[in-house]
């Protein structure tokens, strides 16, 4: 998986620094203070929350430092000023060090706990979505993974491609759900695909297989609070020899077509099909659609996270009109702008997963850039 880059990470890394040093800090000017007020005036007794707000973020031998510091500092400038209460606040400072020293080892343990669990995520992160690399056949193909929560490792968003004696095969799609349930089946139907893109012949059968491979791992694994579970899927099949690309929509948002043109538009499916594991309730066949890709046209392929992103007026995020307004570049930097478009329309925050796969087809291949008008098979079964 290539994952999303930061935008703005060297201001968010001096920010960080800062919060880490806001313990000594506030300790500073604490007893900056308490040294020139008045004796009335005991702010050397707020010492103690320096060593609170470092049990936070330090280590458990710098809080302990400090706590010490801090304690040092409150009986040295009671002392100066002969106040008799000075050994009852030098051992309540003590009882707070204590405290937090022990809140910052049973942190630690925590932290410790989870990067185990997030290296177990990222190992399951990777199952459903691998790391691609640049080229595959005739097509040059950049991919992004966004969490809807920053500290997120896993959803139900998957995307995968491979290249097969048919062309190269693809799949994006979306699993209702979220959570480790969510990511058990996106894992199912990717390793349901790896297998249908080199077996079938056509994407209407590769279609049959998810399905089929998605209803046995329901059965399988019964979701937990017993709804249906069903995902929304895109196939993509682009040959090697030719610019002629089949399209089959299993109920997802559809593939935007960027040709170097600039006539920006959606790939609308030919006919409804069925999402993966409702085909047996709703019927309905796979349908194929075909577009033409130029050398240097490109695919956007995107998880509803993408098109359902709305800004603080509750508009959803224009797609269509800011991949017009984009020049022509490659993948890589187009998903990299459309991270940071999304980032700036939604405020910062976003409110679901959000998966993208963008491929270009090479410049110098020998076909020829035609038309791009959507040309429909008949309906397979």
């Amino acid at each position: 998986m290539i994952a999303s880059r930061r935008v703005g990470g060297r201001p968010q890394d001096r920010q960080r620094d800062v919060a880490r040093l806001s313990p000594l800090l506030l300790a500073l000017v604490i007893g900056a203070i308490a040294l020139t007020t008045p004796k009335n005036v005991t702010v050397s007794r707020l010492l103690p929350v320096a060593p609170a707000l470092a049990a936070s973020m330090w280590s458990v031998g710098a809080t302990l430092g400090l706590g010490l510091g801090t304690t040092a500092l409150v009986v040295l400038v009671e002392a100066l000023y002969d106040d008799p209460s000075a050994w009852f606040t030098a051992a309540a400072g003590g009882a707070v060090t204590a405290a937090a020293a022990y809140t910052s080892h049973v942190r630690l343990a925590r932290e410790r706990t989870l990067r185990q669990v997030r290296s177990v995520a990222d190992a399951a992160q990777t199952v459903v979505m691998r790391p691609l690399p640049d080229r595959i056949g005739p097509v040059h193909v950049q991919t992004m993974y966004l969490a809807a929560a920053e500290e997120a490792r896993v959803g139900g968003d998957f995307y995968d491609i491979v290249d097969t004696p048919y062309g190269v095969r693809l799949v994006i799609g979306d699993v209702r759900g979220k959570g480790l349930s969510a990511v058990g089946v996106a894992g199912a139907v990717t390793s349901t695909f790896r297998d249908a893109a080199f077996e079938e012949p056509d994407l209407a059968r590769v279609a049959h297989r998810l399905d089929a491979g998605m209803a046995r791992y329901d059965a399988l694994v019964p979701s937990a609070d017993g709804d249906e579970r069903f995902a929304t899927a895109v196939l993509a099949q682009i040959p090697h020899d030719g610019a002629r690309v089949d399209l089959l929509n299993c109920g997802h948002p559809p593939p935007v077509l960027a040709p170097r043109d600039g006539r920006v538009r959606f790939v609308e499916p030919p006919g409804a099909s069925p999402p993966l594991n409702m085909r047996e309730l709703l019927g309905g066949e796979y349908r194929i659609g075909g577009v033409t890709l130029g050398p240097g046209d490109r695919l956007l392929f995107y998880t509803d996270g993408v098109s359902e992103t709305r800004d603080r007026a509750g508009r959803f995020f224009p797609l269509l009109d800011w991949l017009r307004a984009q020049a022509p570049r490659d993948p890589r930097a187009l998903l990299d702008g459309l991270h940071r478009a999304l980032r700036r329309y939604s405020g910062g925050g976003l409110d679901d997963d959000i998966a993208v796969l963008a491929v270009r087809r090479a410049d110098g291949e020998e076909e020829t850039a035609g038309g791009a008008d959507v040309e429909v098979t008949p309906p397979r079964s």
